[in-house]
């Protein structure tokens, strides 16, 4: 029988190409005996493009489960508003307790904006029984007083500028801890208090409410592409410019292997978007989220 590792994802239409990069890495550093089962948040994927990311995974190695965004949010919850230009579905990591069956114990969180470098079975060995969530000191903010990226009422907050804080990006979650703690409320009532000093919305709530709570990883687990490299990173995250924008910011050795792993899919065509294109989806996030505001 195969050990299976359970990893949740989140993506829209226009990054599922991203989330074939990503699948496409894992499967190549994957031990044969290990099932991956890709849990997709689905943020109104078109048909033609789920069925494309189906063509392309290896089904020896991946399955995918498509469940979709609307209606995951539990009854008397509410997303908190904020007009950052992250879409919705940043937040849906706060619900993974709720969409995953009661008997899974551990998954891994992952934003679709990565290629992954090596066995991702090392990271669901980790002891997590003392922790609610495992993830990686963000290399740019490493601590709550950063000036420009950290938590910063922390000193009204009653906490230490000193305080560690952790990138989102990659999240291994102990599940029945964070139920136990009802974490999901938490989080959610963080963020509306504060959303004044939420500039990175979900990563400041999970830094607030999940302080001395989580287990520091290796850097290499969530290593920026933005940043240079001694040893090979187990995890690259695309954190500015993404490799598909023609303006993309970062290690050039990182976009040829995220294009190395696109190829092998059934986007092996695709040519990098304009920096006109980028700017309009991005716009179009706001303007939605000042519409829902007003609703």
């Amino acid at each position: 029988m195969k050990t299976t590792l359970q990893i949740v994802v989140t993506t829209d239409d226009h990054f599922v190409i991203m989330l074939a990069a990503l699948i496409k890495s894992a499967e190549s550093f994957i031990d044969p005996s290990t099932q991956l089962v890709f849990n997709i948040v689905n943020d109104q994927v078109s048909d033609l493009n789920k069925a494309k990311l189906e063509e392309s995974i290896n089904p020896t190695i991946s399955q995918l489960n498509w469940i979709d965004m609307d209606g995951l949010v539990p009854q008397g919850m509410q997303l908190p508003l904020d007009f950052t230009s992250y879409p919705p579905n940043i937040y849906m990591r706060f619900f993974i307790p709720y969409f995953m069956d009661a008997s899974i114990e551990t998954v891994l969180y992952m934003d679709v904006d990565m290629i992954v470098q090596a066995n991702l079975a090392e990271l669901f060995a980790l002891d997590m029984s003392q922790h609610i969530i495992a993830a990686v000191t963000d290399p740019r903010v490493k601590t709550f007083d950063n000036a420009w990226g950290g938590v910063k009422n922390y000193k009204a907050l009653g906490m230490s500028g000193k305080m560690p804080y952790f990138n989102s990006g990659l999240l291994l979650i102990n599940l029945k801890a964070w139920r136990q703690q009802s974490i999901t409320a938490q989080l959610i009532q963080c963020i509306k208090a504060n959303v004044s000093y939420a500039n990175y919305p979900d990563q400041y709530g999970l830094n607030v409410v999940l302080a001395n709570q989580w287990l520091p990883l290796a850097s290499k687990w969530n290593h920026f592409a933005t940043m240079p490299y001694i040893e090979m990173p187990s995890v690259i995250h695309f954190v500015q410019r993404k490799p598909i924008y023609q303006s993309y910011v970062g290690e050039k050795w990182f976009q040829q292997q995220f294009f190395h792993y696109l190829g092998l899919t059934q986007w092996h065509d695709f040519q990098p978007i304009s920096e006109f294109k980028r700017i309009w989806q991005k716009m179009g996030i706001v303007a939605q989220k000042i519409k829902n505001r007003f609703v």
